[in-house]
């Protein structure tokens, strides 16, 4: 009898701290989690969202140097989680014969940026209890051929600029784009300075993902999109040498490179 009970306890104890993970510890890769219901779950220091069925979500930056520490708290007890992040090596990008104003904007559209620069970073704050991020994403451009890819070192008329943060799908104008995934419109922009025809969705979590440049815009602010749904059209909107689709995909503020979920 002492045995049985011995072997539910050690059952029980190990099932408390189970976890699975979706995804590579590589830097800017997009991470799911499963545990057990009613946990708590903490990356590094930040505590973060899990769902009623134990789901949470992550991601890991462009240039994260150091691991990353995952701490699972249930029934009054603690597993502490330790993965190494691998680092990638990423290309330099040289984009030439770009109007000057959009390399290095004149001051009197300072505080226009600044405005929208705000706007993104509030739609990508938002931490609600959706669960669309569980999904599989989808291409959101047929036949595009991929002319840019992300953490690629942008230089701009011979300048150095921020690293390049989404995937590029070049395509004509007023080509169909899809929903990768369903969510909620938190962003429905026409014409912001750098990025053009912007949407962003939020998916749960902290997750959201941008599409940007775009020509025409189907959605707006606050509807709900189902995966596959036609969002608007490819364009050239913003700060872009021709017609594509800019993609991005967020943890919060946390820029992730939308090929690790859509290879």
């Amino acid at each position: 009898m002492n045995k049985i009970l011995l072997i539910v306890a050690i059952l029980f104890s190990t099932n408390v701290f189970s976890a699975e993970f979706k995804g590579k510890f590589i830097q800017g890769h997009f991470i799911i989690g499963k545990t057990d219901q009613d946990s708590k779950v903490f990356i590094d220091k930040k505590e973060i969202k899990v769902s009623k069925d134990g789901y949470f979500a992550f991601g890991l930056d462009r240039d994260r140097k150091y691991d990353v520490t995952i701490t699972i708290k249930s029934n009054g007890k603690t597993k502490r989680i330790v993965k190494r992040v691998q680092k990638r090596k990423y290309n330099i990008q040289r984009i030439d014969g770009l109007d000057e104003k959009k390399v290095t904007p004149p001051e009197e559209v300072y505080e226009r940026i600044k405005k929208e620069n705000k706007l993104i970073a509030e739609a990508r704050a938002i931490d609600s209890d959706l669960v669309f991020f569980k999904d599989n994403f989808i291409i959101p451009v047929d036949d595009a051929v991929i002319t840019g890819v992300y953490g690629s070192q942008r230089i701009l008329n011979g300048k150095p600029k921020w690293p390049h943060y989404g995937l590029d799908f070049a395509q004509d104008e007023g080509t169909q784009v899809k929903a990768m995934i369903s969510g909620i419109v938190t962003l429905a922009e026409p014409n912001l300075y750098y990025s053009g025809g912007t949407l962003i969705f939020d998916h749960g979590h902290g997750i959201s993902t941008l599409y940007m440049h775009m020509h025409e815009i189907f959605v707006e602010k606050g509807q709900k999109v189902n995966q596959g749904d036609i969002i608007g059209t490819v364009g050239s909107t913003g700060r872009a040498t021709g017609p594509h689709l800019d993609v991005r995909l967020n943890w919060f503020s946390t820029r992730l490179d939308p090929s690790t979920v859509l290879n």
